[in-house]
């Protein structure tokens, strides 16, 4: 089954708003956006959460029977290796096979001698459709990818072949992520790397590279959008160029992995997807939990004082916290308001500090990265919660649904914001 042009990670910490998330595609369908929804839940907030890959599988067919969603979805085993990947076989159809950690780890001297003599015929001056200048591959830049490199992919190419395996290799979509290296990988680096997965016999359909530029958990994009065009553009030549000529599959895609709130690439995005008919992976859209809590706010009463002993326990426990989010988060602590401060809000004061609005004079990136990072002091709280996640079903579904198709979806697969409900 080939992977739709447009895909996105509708991912769900505790399992509650597929059918709110699948809302917001449907309406995107029918202003001519066909999106494949992609359920992903890494084996990290599997663990902080108390779930399983299996329970992400039961919540997302459960989401797509109850409504009546027609066409494909997948399971993702988010950020796998090979010590995870065994619990997510069964329940899963995609995986993302991260192996950002082994960049850099040496190759056999044997076979890295097989994989530059394979690709010598590369070297010289690349010219790809779609870039202004030819690429140089140097035998200096072989030399390098392939110690950088190979290794990992090499990895990659066992951990594929370990589910094909147990699984077979039908209906499967296979996604390599090298998204949290310590650097981004040139379009040259891009294409090695592609010519050596093709080598591994891995038919990846997703590549997820690493951009410039911050992508933060919660907030929006770090840098220059236009400097992020140019990447994106130039990656998207590679792709075109290796499906053919490494025998890779005829839907490979680049798939923008990283951070949560792309909201000022979306455009940039839009424009060059357009321009080439070109696809793309929206790995992480939307913020589902944080929309929870902004439900939980703009319920005032139980849900409002939920939500405030939310916060007080994030800020009491910040460094425990952050610990495993340092690369991906940039919080000033001395901007954070005080639990005894916050306390006093009302539903609009949380509500405010909390939304992704630059614009809105209450808003606190600060405040916001941190609730981003905090779902698991509402897992800790268990039925106390997920009761109030039901008892305020219809506000947390609107904020949901509102939030992804408004802020995500519309922006980078439609051209603009879009409301739910717009088509009619």
């Amino acid at each position: 089954m080939p992977l739709e042009r447009f895909s996105i990670g509708v991912g769900d910490r505790f399992g509650r708003e597929g059918q709110a998330q699948l809302r917001a595609l449907e309406t995107a369908h029918r202003m001519g956006a066909r999106i494949t929804p992609v359920w992903n839940k890494s084996q990290r907030e599997h663990t902080l959460t108390g779930t399983t890959p299996q329970d992400t599988r039961r919540r997302a067919d459960r989401a797509v029977r109850a409504g009546g969603w027609p066409d494909a979805y997948y399971v993702d085993a988010d950020h796998i290796r090979m010590l995870t990947v065994d619990d997510y076989i069964g329940p899963c159809d995609f995986f993302t096979i991260d192996v950002a950690d082994l960049i850099g780890r040496p190759p056999a001297p044997e076979s890295a001698s097989a994989f530059l003599k394979a690709v010598s015929g590369l070297t010289g001056s690349q010219r790809l459709p779609g870039l202004r200048a030819p690429l140089e591959i140097t035998e200096t830049l072989l030399a390098d990818v392939t110690l950088k490199y190979l290794g990992a992919v090499e990895e990659a190419g066992r951990v594929y072949r370990h589910i094909v395996k147990k699984k077979g290799p039908a209906d499967i979509v296979v996604e390599v992520s090298l998204d949290e290296a310590d650097a981004p990988q040139t379009p040259g680096e891009l294409l090695l790397i592609l010519a050596a997965l093709g080598r591994q016999g891995v038919p990846v359909r997703t590549i997820a590279p690493k951009f410039s530029g911050g992508f933060l958990k919660g907030v929006d994009y770090v840098g220059e959008p236009a400097d992020f065009g140019l990447e994106f553009g130039a990656d998207l030549a590679v792709v075109d160029f290796a499906r053919p000529a490494f025998g890779l599959p005829s839907d490979l895609k680049l798939s923008v992995h990283s951070g949560s709130d792309k909201f000022s690439l979306y455009p940039v995005m839009h424009r060059i997807l357009g321009d080439r008919e070109a696809g793309v992976h929206l790995k992480t859209a939307g913020t589902t939990w944080l929309e929870e809590v902004a439900g939980l706010a703009a319920a005032g009463g139980e849900g409002l004082r939920l939500a405030r002993e939310i916060y007080a326990s994030a800020l009491a426990r910040f460094d425990e916290l952050a610990r495993p989010y340092r690369a991906v988060i940039d919080i000033d602590r001395e901007a954070l308001p005080s639990a005894k401060e916050v306390a006093a809000w009302s539903s609009g004061d949380f509500v405010a500090a909390l939304e992704h609005d630059p614009a809105c004079p209450a808003f606190n990136p600060h405040f916001r990265q941190l609730l981003h990072i905090a779902f698991r002091v509402a897992a800790e709280m268990g039925e106390r919660f997920t009761d109030l996640l039901d008892r305020y079903r219809e506000t947390i579904e609107e904020r949901v649904t509102d939030n992804l198709l408004r802020r995500h979806v519309g922006p980078l697969f439609l051209g603009g914001p879009v409301r739910a409900g717009a088509a009619g």
